[in-house]
């Protein structure tokens, strides 16, 4: 039987190498449309809670995870060699970037050197990892004929980028159109068979390379407007005006206009990190992408930036940061989730303590986390904060499950990031 048929009929068997925010929704997905899916990990402790049907993403509800763990449709494991029982192999990894800014393409390579081990005819293999232009073509192909297959003959390789947006409520992974690009036409057509089955929409493009540079685009575009709207927030605040007030006026324009907010900078997966992997590219092929990295600029400044006002904040009280008790009200990188990967507020937390500040903070979705050169930060409850009556609050992450009423009934000194308090007054709060 045929890839194809296999797919139609949903005999296929689906391997998703990692398990996180962008395999472990797209499994469940998959699995609940009927296919038999395999789970791969290198971390024991994720395989054991999804075996036993517990789901650590909130957008895969346990009780989802629990059905389809039940009904035999998912599992996971750590073991490797299963891959070759695989029809499509489906690699959703992260993609960090090296402190020197260039890509760290190291779990991409771990994750093709597993299926060049296993790799068999008929396969399909799908990067959805964001990566820089090329990739695909240059890194994963090559690595996989190194078997003596080749793609497009022997096996399909295909890129779909992952767009996921987590704690979205609207857009879950079903509901997200989903760009395909395979090397030709019927890895292409083979990979958009077996997403149409759990998307609303499937988008083919004509290669790879353009299916890369479009995950790359949208992510892009979101730092350099929201760079700029950061810069517009810093030119505000020295002329006088209130940058929240601009923003809902500009707005109202039923056309030409989108809007984008200031923030303590820019945090998750994706949108601080991707940009550089464009530029990164741009500069292999000898072109400075200028506009996308002083974007870049403003938004890695925007923590400094966090920590002058606070400053600015404690001296209309004559008080020193050196000395200031300060809580932090949030640290996850966006509201409602508990995910801290490339969270502004770490970076604010960190600048605060080298300047002397006892910094605590509390966010319900993050119990604990680990700060590199000052160990193990444990949150308080928001009332076991205000009781202590801080020198300042920073408002960094506007999670809905705050209660913003007290926080403002106590009258501390409060700076807000995240126009939070919009519907307060009073001049102990202070906007970014």
């Amino acid at each position: 039987m045929s890839l194809s048929e296999r797919i139609q009929n949903k005999t296929c068997k689906v391997g998703i190498i990692g398990l996180g925010y962008v395999g472990l929704p797209l499994a469940a997905e998959l699995a609940k449309a009927g296919f038999p899916v395999t789970g791969f990990d290198v971390d024991e402790r994720k395989v054991s809670e999804l075996n036993a049907g517990r789901s650590y993403i909130p957008d895969v509800p346990t009780t989802e995870l629990a059905e389809v763990v039940r009904n035999g449709r998912f599992r996971a494991t750590t073991d490797m060699s299963a891959l070759a029982e695989m029809d499509a192999i489906d690699i959703a990894v992260p993609t960090p970037l090296r402190k020197t800014k260039d890509p760290d393409m190291s779990y991409i390579v771990q994750a093709v050197e597993a299926v060049k081990k296993h790799l068999r005819k008929g396969q399909m293999v799908c990067l959805e990892s964001t990566t820089y232009p090329g990739t695909t073509d240059e890194l994963v192909k090559p690595m996989l004929e190194e078997t003596g297959l080749r793609a497009g003959v022997d096996f399909y390789l295909v890129f779909s980028p992952e767009r996921v947006d987590p704690a979205n409520p609207v857009y879950l992974t079903k509901d997200i159109p989903k760009v395909v690009g395979g090397i030709d036409k019927t890895s292409t057509d083979l990979a958009c068979a077996l997403y149409g089955q759990v998307v609303t929409r499937t988008v083919p493009v004509s290669s790879t390379v353009v299916a890369e540079m479009a995950k790359l685009l949208e992510n892009t575009f979101r730092s350099v407007n929201i760079g700029m709207v950061n810069e517009l927030a810093l030119m505000c605040h020295r002329m006088g005006i209130d940058v929240w007030e601009v923003i809902d006026a500009a707005k109202t324009k039923p056309f030409g206009f989108m809007p984008f907010y200031p923030g303590p900078g820019l945090g998750g997966h994706c949108i601080p990190i991707d940009p550089f992997y464009l530029s990164w590219k741009a500069k292999q092929s000898g072109f400075e992408a200028r506009f996308i990295e002083l974007a870049g600029q403003v938004n890695s400044s925007m923590p400094e930036w966090v920590v002058s006002r606070v400053a600015d904040a404690l001296n209309t009280v004559r008080k020193a940061v050196n000395g200031s008790r300060v809580h932090i009200y949030g640290v996850a990188y966006k509201k409602n989730v508990g995910d801290m990967r490339e969270s502004p507020a770490l970076d604010v937390i960190e600048r605060l303590l080298r300047r002397g500040a006892t910094v605590t903070y509390s966010d319900p979705h993050v119990p604990s986390f680990r700060l590199d050169g000052h160990g193990e930060q444990y949150a308080i409850s928001e009332t076991k904060a205000l009781a202590a009556s801080p020198d300042c609050v920073v408002v960094t992450t506007d999670h809905d499950a705050f209660d913003y009423d007290a926080l403002v009934g106590k009258a501390l000194l409060i700076l807000d990031t995240r126009n939070a308090l919009r519907k307060y007054q009073g001049a102990h709060i202070h906007r970014l």
